[in-house]
């Protein structure tokens, strides 16, 4: 129990509270007894005290008893009344209000709350005046030994090399106690292994755990599974604990070397492999993990050491051997490689276990594969002229087949290659010869297939590319680089130049192009141009005279003879059309037509008017018979989809001239702007036309029967039908049509009943 020490007048040592004056009392406040204090008089506090303790965790049955207040003004006669405030007041400590005594009646915690503050006063019991000032006191719980430390951050993962030195740190643990720690021993650690021993320790004071045996082998075990407890009262008996797990990994050293399993491997690899094909797999085996587990494997020896090599593969760390050359089973049917693993990164403080690599011998096994033909260079290269004529041979190949059979071979061109079958190949010798006569300015070099088929297994098909180059012949004549069109100014002077000719010339002589121009004996009389030949494989074009007119000649026409250099000489005539024009001062041409003549425009006209018929007269023979659907042309119907705007449209054609057709076709022949002859000669050109196909189809057993020409040009009196209009029909008087009854049926009719029966009352007047 905690005791409540009480002091007199002259002190204990203790909390004492020095007297305070206080405000004087009448007799009448006091109940009419003398008064209590003087008030000026200042007295010494009667009742001090030290700080109360009371014990946590109070398991009995009554209040657990605090302490005792009182005051020497306290007679014992019951005038006196203890009052006590402040932190838990009445809720968890009460006092007793004659004798002062103070209780807890709750059961305290001191982890929840260390201490209470709290006021006491004396009082009068009757004027209810204190009788002292009221002072303050803390009651203080006294902590017990009631929290087991707690792993606040467990349980623990820590990781530590393999075969580190004894004491190696490997994780501190903290344990941590509610209890108070400046009280007692009740929260004073200690920290001990329960489980984990031999292999690792922990400092009993700080908690850090450490190795406690060298040399531990990750390959051996990886994982450890430590308990670590903490014990507060300083590990003494009674004392409260708690426990926490660390798992421990060890991590991986490079201290093991690789190792093949066996010392020798066999592989067989057929001859016909890829290059670059992987025709074996070994690998080396290391027990580390990781870089310490990555190895390089690479060829010390071997008769196969430029026909193969090897590399690692990354993700399995297998030695891949490749093939470097094709193999031939023919010529070689075995090799032999020794192969050399090692670690890639070594770690030199375990040098001393051993080599950190190994050796191993593997011997390859060549399998023989029937190959197909094989032909003595895979590209052959030939040329042949141009001018060659057909059945000229090109070149030879040869294959033969590797195989041990020595099969006979057949020799074909694939027709891919050649699709327009220029060469042929002899199926036996392989002799290859043209079979059309050849254009090198259509194609200078054939690239063909050639195949290679064994007699014996029409399956094995050798292939090579033949590369056949197209000598140049001189076989084509020079000519116009591009197509003139040439002015001369009807202002330009003698000696003037109009044009610079060059030439072009799809052959390709070694030395290169020269061109000599010149203009033809039968037009050297020229008395309007000259041509000037530069020596640079061009020609100028230089007027003779000046004074030339459109009115007179529009076009001029000089002929050009190009010839090239080449043997034999190859030349061609190209004529030049030089057209007079209408140029300003700058010798810009402003128009070169204009002016021509009206007797050139009718003989153009006329010259095309026949070439026209010819055209159709040689399209009218050469037509085939028509069938029965299509003989009778007369019954087509074409659609138009333009649509007029009625009688409102007087832009597009006037409906008084339709319906008067009789009387407007002098007035149409009077406006015409062409003059009569022209019409004339025109009719007579198509009149004869028509004639002579008429006379063709007369004669002409194999023609249908109605080729005959209609003319649908206009409709109205002139017709032989008579005009099918209504708009006359509508006009004549002896129309028995009447539209009366177009008023009797009702509103909707009422528009049209009015147009007609207008129209009717027209008629009639």
């Amino acid at each position: 129990e905690s005791v409540l020490l009480l002091c007199e007048r002259s002190g204990c040592g203790a909390m004492t509270l020095n007297s305070v004056a206080l405000p004087q009392v009448s007799g009448g406040a006091l109940g009419g007894g003398a008064s209590v204090y003087s008030s000026q008089s200042r007295r010494r506090r009667s009742w001090v005290w030290n700080q109360f303790f009371v014990l946590e965790e109070y398991t009995g049955d009554e209040p657990l008893y605090v302490g005792k207040l009182h005051s020497d003004l306290d007679k014992g006669d019951g005038q006196v009344r203890y009052v006590l405030s402040g932190e838990g007041a009445r809720s968890i400590f009460s006092i007793d209000e004659d004798t002062g005594d103070i209780h807890a009646t709750k059961r305290l915690d001191r982890e929840q709350q260390a201490y209470y503050t709290m006021r006491a006063q004396a009082r009068d019991r009757k004027t209810n005046l204190p009788l002292e000032p009221e002072s303050q006191f803390i009651i203080k719980v006294q902590d017990i030994n009631d929290n087991e430390p707690k792993f606040l951050d467990g349980p623990y993962t820590a990781q530590v090399a393999e075969r580190s030195p004894i004491g190696t740190s490997v994780v501190t643990v903290v344990a941590t106690d509610a209890d108070d720690p400046t009280y007692g021993n009740s929260a004073r650690l200690v920290y001990s292994i329960l489980q984990g021993q031999p292999y690792f320790s922990v400092e009993p004071k700080t908690g850090v755990v450490r190795t406690a045996l060298p040399d531990m082998d990750r390959e051996l075990r990886d994982r450890y599974l430590l308990v670590i407890q903490a014990k507060d009262m300083i590990g003494q008996m009674g004392g409260l604990s708690g426990t926490t797990s660390v798992t421990v990994m060890l991590t991986d050293v490079n201290d093991n070397p690789p190792r093949f399993p066996r010392k020798s491997y066999q592989f067989s690899i057929p001859e016909s492999a890829l290059v670059s094909a992987v025709v074996a797999k070994i690998k080396a085996l290391d027990v580390d993990v990781g870089p310490n587990a990555e190895m390089d494997y690479r060829i010390l020896d071997g008769d196969g050491l430029g026909t193969f090599r090897i590399l690692t593969d990354p993700h399995t760390q297998e030695g891949l051997v490749t093939l470097l050359k094709t193999l031939d089973f023919e010529t070689k049917s075995s090799y032999t490689l020794r192969i050399e693993a090692s670690n890639r990164y070594v770690d030199t403080r375990y040098l001393s276990v051993g080599p950190f690599s190994d050796l191993a011998t593997v011997r390859l096994l060549v399998e023989n594969v029937d190959e197909p033909p094989r032909f003595s260079s895979p590209v052959s290269r030939m040329s042949v002229s141009e001018a060659a004529p057909v059945g000229t041979e090109v070149g030879l190949v040869s294959a033969n087949d590797p195989d041990v059979s020595k099969s006979p071979i057949r020799y074909t061109i694939d027709r891919k290659s050649d699709i327009e079958h220029y060469f042929d190949i002899d199926s036996q010798s392989g002799v290859i010869r043209t079979s059309r006569h050849l254009d090198r300015e259509l194609s200078t070099l054939h690239n063909i297939t050639v195949l290679a088929t064994e007699s014996l297994d029409h399956s094995q098909v050798g292939k090579a590319l033949v590369l056949i180059s197209v000598m140049d012949v001189n076989d084509n004549a020079p000519s116009f680089a591009i197509e003139y069109q040439t002015f001369v100014c009807e202002n330009a002077q003698p000696g003037q130049i109009i044009e610079t000719l060059s030439a072009v010339d799809p052959d390709e002589p070694k030395n290169g192009h020269h061109f000599l121009f010149s203009v033809p004996a039968k037009a050297a009389g020229n008395l309007s141009f000259i041509l000037r030949d530069n020596n640079d494989n061009t020609a100028s074009v230089l007027t003779r005279r000046a004074g030339f007119l459109q009115r007179e000649q529009l076009f001029h026409f000089l002929p050009v003879v190009i010839s090239d250099s080449d043997s034999p000489s190859l030349s061609s005539t190209n004529t030049l059309t030089i057209t007079v024009c209408d140029c300003d001062l700058h010798g810009n041409h402003r128009s070169c037509s204009q002016r021509v003549s009206p007797l050139l425009l009718d003989g153009l006209a006329l010259t095309t008017a026949i070439l026209l018929t010819c055209l159709l007269t040689l399209r009218r023979r050469r037509e085939p018979l028509i069938t029965d659907d299509e003989r009778d042309v007369r019954e087509n119907i074409v659609c138009y989809d333009d649509e007029g705007g009625g009688e409102a449209d007087t832009e597009a054609f006037d409906m008084f001239t339709l319906r008067h057709l009789n009387q407007t076709k002098r007035s149409c022949h009077a406006t015409t702007a062409e003059p009569l002859p022209a019409i004339k000669d025109k009719n007579q050109l198509f009149q004869e036309f028509i004639r002579n196909r008429l006379l063709e189809a007369n004669l002409d057993l194999t023609a249908p029967p109605f080729d005959s020409l209609q003319t649908y040009a206009f409709e109205g009196s002139g017709s032989a039908a008579e005009s099918l209009s209504s708009f006359s029909s509508l006009s004549s008087v002896e129309s028995e049509q009447s539209y009366r009854f177009l008023s009797e049926w009702g509103p909707r009719f009422r528009k049209l009943a009015e147009l007609f029966g207008d129209h009717e009352g027209g008629v009639a007047s």
